[in-house]
């Protein structure tokens, strides 16, 4: 069975490191999306389209413009689309800034998922992995535009495990406390890095998944931690 396998937003540190990762695996095709093309990456069953704003359906429409549903071909997809916002209480938040919150980690995620529903219904199947957050199931203070946005990712995912199940398509979210990169450490100079989850892991749960896509669909991971040995 040919795969193929989709990644939304390469170019940020966690995208980098999964693609690292699932680029060593069994995968037919790898096509990555980002805001810019790797010059780095070399390997001839990569493919790399450059993205616009994709909480705009037509942006999303052209993203997939050369993917074609086959019904010998399974499809994955990981996305790491989104954005943060925190540091103010609910009443200091913006109008502004709440709805910038909804169109990058829910509304950009939907239209993503919608049109790959649309190419898997015509396939032999498929599986989709989004990045959630651990603010989504465990409230932080002055994280509620971000939470609100993240914890209806959830419902998303939730919602499409139900529907996929008539299309072989499933769906599961990562929910990352904090995740070892560079701007990560730059920002909490003082932890203790050996506690963060690496993006490299990540790619490999990822490829778990999806090497399970049959079975394993609608749940929320919790990555709060990685044990020190």
């Amino acid at each position: 069975m040919d795969k193929k396998l989709l990644i939304f937003g390469a170019n940020g540190a966690l995208g980098k490191g999964v693609t690292k990762v699932l680029m060593q695996k069994d995968y037919n095709e790898i096509i990555l999306f980002g805001t810019k093309s790797d010059s780095e990456i070399t390997d001839t069953k990569v493919k790399q389209v450059i993205i616009k704003d994709l909480s705009d359906e037509q942006n999303v429409a052209e993203a997939f413009i050369n993917i074609r549903e086959n019904p010998k071909t399974n499809f994955y997809l990981f996305s790491t689309i989104g954005g943060y916002y925190g540091g103010l209480t609910t009443w200091e938040t913006e109008e502004i800034d709440f709805d910038r919150m909804i169109k990058m980690n829910l509304k950009a995620n939907y239209l993503i998922t919608k049109k790959f529903a649309e190419i898997v219904k015509g396939s032999n199947g498929g599986s989709i992995c989004l990045t959630s957050a651990y603010t989504s199931i465990k409230p932080e203070a002055l994280k509620f535009a971000y939470g609100a946005s993240k914890s209806a990712l959830n419902y998303l995912v939730k919602v499409m495990a139900l529907e996929g199940e008539r299309i072989n398509l499933s769906i599961n979210a990562i929910a990352p406390l904090i995740i070892d990169t560079p701007a990560n450490r730059e920002w909490m100079k003082d932890a203790n890095y050996t506690s963060w989850v690496k993006p490299e892991e990540i790619g490999e749960l990822i490829n778990s998944l999806f090497d399970n896509y049959n079975f394993v669909s609608g749940n929320i991971l919790e990555l709060k931690s990685r044990f020190m040995k």
